[in-house]
């Protein structure tokens, strides 16, 4: 989306944000500094995303225990929202490591060479089902 609608809608998931860590008591879970890391605001996202279509959206039937299952899901989420090293102020994940500039190159050879890729396709269970069969239909 455009940098003007995400900023909006970055301030829609705050003010949502705050509202949920003093509603479900998650100060001491989830950082002031979460919109600082991607993750946790992709969680904060599915979360938000699910609480308004189950909260403001038109009921499912069958789906009676959706709000119960929504707040299932935060406490899920909670010990992955929790960022240790931000407990004193924020602090920057670790870069991620540098691009392999033959990443490309070998994945095309593992797919090209490795027997996960070019074996016939077997089932697990194939030599059980012929073992099944053969009690079935024993010779004559």
């Amino acid at each position: 989306m455009p940098p003007p609608e995400r900023r909006a809608r970055l301030r829609e998931l705050q003010i949502w944000v705050e509202w949920l860590r003093h509603t479900a008591e998650l100060h001491n879970d989830l950082p002031p500094c979460w919109y600082r890391h991607r993750w946790v605001r992709e969680m904060l996202t599915a979360l938000y995303l699910g609480w308004l279509r189950i909260y403001e959206g038109e009921k499912t039937p069958g789906r009676e225990l959706a709000e119960a299952e929504w707040i299932n899901t935060v406490h899920a989420f909670k010990p992955h929202m929790k960022l240790p090293a931000c407990v004193s102020g924020h602090q920057d994940p670790p870069l991620p490591p540098p691009a392999n500039p033959r990443a490309d190159e070998e994945w095309e050879l593992y797919l090209a060479t490795s027997a996960d890729t070019t074996d016939e396709a077997k089932h697990p269970a194939e030599a059980e089902v012929r073992r099944m069969a053969a009690e079935l239909d024993p010779p004559l």
